[in-house]
């Protein structure tokens, strides 16, 4: 196990377990913590022996977003101070999303703020029953604005409008049914159905595939048609001419198991 000041990091049978461990100020994120998570990622992405990531918390809540003390004290920074501060954590939340491996949240506590943006950029979000999901900036006179982002992606502008501008929370159910997660699980099951969706992922698809599948999302979304169909093609052959594609197709020609 990797120990890092506000977060842990570990691989176990092929899923590599990133833990949030900051219990006392409920994973509220600073910069510290930012610069964590980025390293902890690029230590999970570049672990031969992990496949998938599973983005988890020790604390009851999953994520509170930003650190308000943390704020209070940015308010003392010039323009450029704070935008590079944005920056930092613009670009954590861009490699998770784009990042060459899958990565599953498993919520077992409030996603708040850039907490629930944590939860909508991971490629499947697990919560439990209890969880509410909220982007409260604008109740602190503050704005959700990388966030956004990939909320629009993720569930569309209408709905996102809804949880953007009102700040109110919603609950797992409520969540789910909006796109902004995949599943609501009991708290007794919830490791269960993580566990047992990454050792699908695991067993059953390419590792090479899923990181070709995320690179594209990550780009076709803001390309004219014209250019995203020309990237595309140009991804396709790509992805022909991969060991991974060549060692399933002849795998499956011979109906012969295909060990990933």
């Amino acid at each position: 196990m990797t120990s890092y000041t506000y977060l842990t990091y570990h691989c176990l049978n092929k899923i590599g377990y990133i833990t949030l461990n900051r219990i006392d100020k409920r994973n509220a994120l600073n910069a510290l913590y930012v610069t964590e998570l980025k390293q902890a990622f690029t230590h999970a992405y570049n672990d031969e022996a992990c496949k998938v990531i599973v983005l988890k918390s020790n604390a009851d809540v999953f994520c509170a977003g930003a650190d308000l003390e943390y704020l209070k004290q940015l308010q003392n920074n010039t323009y450029e101070e704070n935008y590079e501060d944005s920056s930092h954590l613009a670009s954590m939340f861009e490699m998770i999303y784009a990042g060459p491996k899958v990565v599953i949240a498993q919520i077992e506590g409030h996603a708040i703020a850039g907490g629930c943006g944590l939860a909508a950029i991971c490629d499947f979000s697990f919560a439990i029953p209890e969880a509410n999901f909220a982007y409260t900036e604008v109740k602190i006179g503050f704005i959700p604005a990388i966030v956004m982002i990939f909320l629009i992606r993720k569930i569309g502008e209408g709905k996102a409008r809804e949880l953007l501008l009102g700040g109110h929370s919603i609950t797992a159910a409520a969540a789910e049914k909006i796109g902004l997660i995949n599943q609501v699980v009991s708290k007794d099951l919830i490791e269960n159905e993580v566990t047992k969706l990454a050792n699908r992922l695991i067993s059953d698809n390419s590792s090479e595939s899923m990181r070709l599948v995320k690179e594209m999302i990550s780009k076709v979304q803001t390309m004219e048609v014209e250019h995203a169909l020309d990237f595309a093609a140009q991804m396709n052959a790509k992805a022909r001419a991969t060991s991974d594609c060549k060692k399933g197709i002849s795998a499956f020609l011979n109906k012969e198991k295909i060990v990933w």
